[in-house]
């Protein structure tokens, strides 16, 4: 049986911070050159009941600066904008990412409130183990597990397979008469998931000392591609790319063509949260960790709105823009400002924190992995959840990760919709994943508000109502993450996303019930009681 009684924090309690925080190193944070970091790390991991297995050498500013890179919303969304240009035009992928921004925002901050609560690389399914009724903590915490593994490997795999097709729509560009093939596209995303790991396991330390280097190129690349843009490239009125809605998916109404389409915007608004994962390796995560969650999100959201408004206005037509041969309406954009070594350049300068990105990407999956592994949640866990004691990293994990992004790969050589159909993938089973953990959050808020952790980073008197807020855009974004992009729907078009993401839950459940509900027990189980009955 699932523990009944849920923790108070057993270290003295700071005041409840509402907002941002000023991010600077005061008298709390002492023992930030501890390898296994401050004070509050040692309590949060005590009373988690786990061991400090990782180096804890990510700093507060390299944690935010992780976060922003690793999110990459402003590259995102100008390469993964076919989905939104054919349904919704200009106008519509400008609003749908104003109200995806919206819609995040309050997921984002109610995440980094249980980072806060609970500062540990299993983020949603610890935090459901924790938060749940004790009658359904087991149930639901190794479910979620199982869906939160699912999304971020195939969040990690997206980027691999979109950088290795860029490179393919560049060769197009270079040579027109290319063609290109998905068994082609398909070696180049193992060529980046080789990369990743290479960096992740033989380059983990330098990767974490030049963290803010990462962050100074990710705004660096930014700056050159809006101002080369608005410089060079001919311009839209602003009454078309305010104003003007196309519904090229062939969808009975303009609204359901605008709601298929807004899965360009949700997925550059996706993985903030990715820094919860490294929770572990981040000195005084307590603290920082929502922080870096937040900051990174907003300040992303910024550079990437700018960037947006940019590419639309240099986007002469719609149309043509998604008949590139290329496949990517952002290299027909570059292609109207610049020559065709302009082009390489520009792309080149998205590529590389698009890169980057990735390997940051690789890391925080696999210690998501990881940890559910060490609670015993996966096959092979004792292998899975195994750390390299020289280089303090979970190797084992790291090599699923690239595996598991490999074998997504596979699918682009059978199927033009292959990337679409890995990101609805990636956007629902995230959704789905956060939609457990915040309603486990809102549960025990209303029920048992004494028997929560102490945030050191809280929403305080509204945190409810944001929760609430959030929890209800998740189920939005979720019920539309499954629609195929055109209509009448054929086999090559259809969005396969729903089979996997079907496949896999069913598979949890059936886990579950022949092997889980006998080993797995639930992170909950290890957590220090705080002496309140439920």
């Amino acid at each position: 049986m699932a523990n009944e009684h849920l923790p108070q924090h057993d270290l003295p309690k700071e005041p409840a911070v509402t907002g941002f925080q000023q991010m600077v190193l005061d008298s709390d944070s002492k023992g930030l050159d501890d390898p296994d970091g401050t004070r509050y790390d040692k309590g949060d991991m005590s009373r988690m009941g786990k061991a400090q297995q990782f180096k804890r050498n990510i700093r507060p500013l390299a944690a935010l600066s992780f976060s922003a890179v690793l999110q990459a919303t402003w590259e995102y969304i100008m390469l993964s904008d076919y989905e939104g240009l054919q349904n919704g035009g200009l106008a519509g992928l400008l609003w749908s990412y104003v109200w995806s921004t919206v819609g995040f925002g309050f997921i984002i901050v109610s995440l980094a409130e249980m980072a806060s609560m609970a500062p540990t690389s299993g983020g949603q399914y610890h935090w459901v183990s924790e938060f749940a009724s004790p009658r359904y903590q087991k149930s639901l915490s190794y479910i979620t597990g199982w869906m939160s593994v699912l999304a971020w490997q195939a969040g990690t795999a997206s980027g691999s397979f979109l950088t290795g097709t860029i490179i393919q729509g560049l060769i197009s560009v270079r040579n027109p008469n290319y063609d290109a093939q998905g068994w082609q596209g398909t070696l180049f995303v193992f060529a980046m998931i080789l990369l990743a790991y290479s960096f992740n396991v033989y380059g983990s330390d330098l990767m974490a000392r030049m963290q803010n280097l990462l962050l100074a190129t990710h705004i660096f690349c930014w700056v050159v591609v809006v101002v080369v843009l608005w410089v060079l490239a001919p311009l839209q009125s602003a009454e078309t790319v305010f104003t003007k809605l196309e519904n090229g998916g062939g969808w009975s109404s303009m609204g359901l063509s605008l709601m298929v389409g807004q899965i360009s915007a949700i997925y550059g608004c996706l993985s903030s949260d990715a820094t919860a994962h490294m929770s572990e390796e981040i000195k005084d995560a307590g603290r920082y960790v929502p922080i870096a969650i937040t900051w990174s999100f907003f300040g992303n959201a910024i550079l990437a709105l700018v960037a947006l408004i940019t590419m639309l206005f240099a986007t002469p037509s719609v149309q043509d823009s998604l008949d590139d041969s290329s496949g990517f309406p952002l290299i027909y954009v570059f292609k109207q400002a610049t020559n065709v070594n302009g082009v390489n350049g520009l792309m080149a300068i998205i590529l590389i924190p698009v890169i980057l990105s990735n390997i940051l990407f690789n890391a925080s999956t696999a210690r998501q992995t990881f940890s559910f592994a060490r609670d015993k949640g996966l096959p092979f866990s004792n292998w899975m959840a195994k750390v390299d004691e020289t280089r303090k990293l979970p190797v084992n994990s790291i090599i699923t990760t690239c595996v598991i992004s490999a074998l997504l790969a596979l699918i682009n050589i059978g199927s033009e919709t292959a990337f679409d159909a890995i990101v609805s993938l990636n956007v629902a089973a995230l959704m789905f994943s956060y939609s457990i953990s915040m309603s486990c959050l809102i549960w025990r808020k209303l029920f048992h508000p004494e028997t929560l952790p102490v945030a050191r980073w809280s929403l305080g008197r509204y945190g409810i109502a944001i929760n609430i807020i959030g929890w209800l855009y998740v189920l939005f974004a979720l019920f539309w993450s499954f629609w195929p992009q055109t209509t009448p729907t054929t086999v090559d078009t259809f969005n396969w996303s729903v089979v996997i993401f079907g496949g896999v839950f069913s598979l949890s459940l059936a886990m579950y019930f022949v092997k889980g509900r006998y080993e797995y027990d639930g992170p909950v189980v290890d957590v220090k009681k705080g002496g309140h009955d439920l």
